[in-house]
């Protein structure tokens, strides 16, 4: 479904990704770990059209897509939930989810989705009228999401979802992902939570400083001693 091919990012003169390939078969679930500054958001927001690309090239089904802008990609099927959530606060609930299918020309389509997003998460719909700057941290992360699944993707990009949760949120979090790919959208998760992401994922690709430094199944590399030591406490 995504091919990169050799791909690099700049911020001025500094460069963040040298060189990555990375690929994401359809309905797999991917993870991509690093410390702080390894080029994980920098990859998906390459993806996703947020940054600019010096070099090479990114294809999804088999079309080029790095030259199109971020409105485009989510017309074709990739959205993106950020670091950080970005939630518009003085809108409702309800109104950050209308914005989230302002691609969508089908109003029933749209309702179903609506629908599917309030099961996924039944907090959403008990706060739907409520201002979303003062929901919790933990409902804002739900509701990023949410809004990213209201353009029906078909890949879906998650950029520390856990980042500053509760563990009990964390957990809920991350079964509720789980329940999002097993419907069928396939997903690039960019997760601090090492030991999380990888076991809930199919596949990982370990960055360092830009670089591609390990790849391979998931289950494979929580067992790594290398992935132990670096990121999971010298533990599996």
């Amino acid at each position: 479904m995504l091919e990169l091919r050799n791909l690099k990012v700049k911020y001025g003169q500094v460069e963040a990704l040298h060189g990555l390939n990375l690929t994401v078969t359809e309905g797999e679930l991917v993870t991509i770990l690093g410390a702080n500054g390894a080029g994980k958001s920098t990859t998906l927001m390459a993806i996703s059209g947020l940054v600019p690309i010096s070099a090479g090239e990114i294809y999804f089904n088999g079309r080029r897509i790095d030259t199109l802008r971020s409105h485009q990609l989510v017309r074709l099927g990739i959205t993106q939930s950020p670091e950080g959530r970005r939630v518009f606060g003085p809108l409702t609930v309800a109104e950050n989810l209308a914005l989230g299918a302002f691609s969508q020309n089908d109003r029933a389509a749209a309702a179903s989705r609506l629908s599917w997003v309030y099961d996924l998460f039944p907090r959403l719909s008990e706060r739907r009228s409520q201002m979303a700057g003062t929901l919790s941290g933990g409902e804002q992360q739900m509701l990023a999401i949410g809004r990213a699944l209201m353009a029906r993707p078909r890949l879906l990009l998650l950029d520390e979802p856990s980042l500053g949760l509760a563990p009990l949120l964390v957990k809920s979090i991350f079964q509720t992902i789980r329940a999002i790919n097993e419907a069928g959208l396939t997903i690039i998760l960019v997760e601090q939570n090492a030991r999380a992401a990888l076991k809930l994922a199919d596949r990982a690709y370990v960055l360092e400083v830009g670089r591609l430094v390990m790849e391979g199944p998931a289950a494979e590399l929580l067992h790594n001693p290398q992935v132990q030591n670096t990121y999971l406490g010298g533990m599996a």
